[in-house]
């Protein structure tokens, strides 16, 4: 195990068990993505902070036990894989959905939930035409900016729901925005993997 995979995982204080199945998706990730680019290539070196890491902190910002949690453009498993590796351990969310468009990535997603023996459902559709899924938390790494997220959420999204979005260095100007066409509570929490990313917690979404 690599010095940085040690570092995550004694941070992340999980279950040997949880643990085990974090490594397996690191390697299948490490197999599969020159064939299929799941996530960018730069970034492999440090897969265990840019990725595991950082969809980990998405986990733990939201408020457990959670019935239905949804991610939406699931791509490589981000945060997605993660959370439903540690679902196993927890037993929260109950219930893991996941939405990705392109056949090939939904193929590893559901290899990955084979090989370490956890509980998902993967949608092969694209977003704006899945059924509505009503989530309680719905989340959403590297997809697209804020507006056009909030019109995934409003139809995934159920009433009283948490939507948990990280974002990069814009995302002051991705707010103002939005704000433009749509009312939200937001809290601003600090992202422990990058200093100029942060963990949009966005509740009460309407249209104005």
């Amino acid at each position: 195990m690599t010095f940085e995979a040690d570092r995550v995982l004694s941070t992340l204080d999980v279950s040997r068990e949880t643990s085990e199945r974090l490594k397996v998706l690191a390697a299948l990730l490490e197999k599969w993505n020159p064939r299929i680019n799941l996530v960018s290539k730069s970034t492999i070196s440090a897969l265990w902070t840019r990725h595991i890491l950082d969809s980990a902190q998405i986990f733990n910002l939201a408020t457990h036990p959670v019935p239905h949690w949804v991610d939406i453009g699931s791509g490589g498993g981000f945060p997605g894989l993660v959370i439903a590796i540690m679902a196993a351990e927890t037993q929260s969310p109950a219930g893991l959905t996941m939405i990705e468009s392109d056949h090939r990535k939904c193929t590893f997603l559901r290899t990955v939930l084979r090989e370490t023996g956890v509980s998902a459902t993967v949608i092969t559709d694209r977003i704006e035409k899945a059924a509505p899924q009503s989530a309680d938390i719905l989340s959403a790494r590297a997809l697209a900016d804020l507006t056009a997220l909030f019109s995934f959420t409003e139809r995934h999204l159920r009433k009283g729901g948490t939507a948990l979005f990280p974002k990069g260095a814009n995302w002051e100007k991705e707010v103002r925005t939005a704000q433009e066409s749509w009312s939200f509570n937001l809290e601003v929490i600090q992202s422990i993997t990058e200093p100029e990313a942060v963990i949009l917690k966005v509740g009460d979404l309407e249209r104005v």
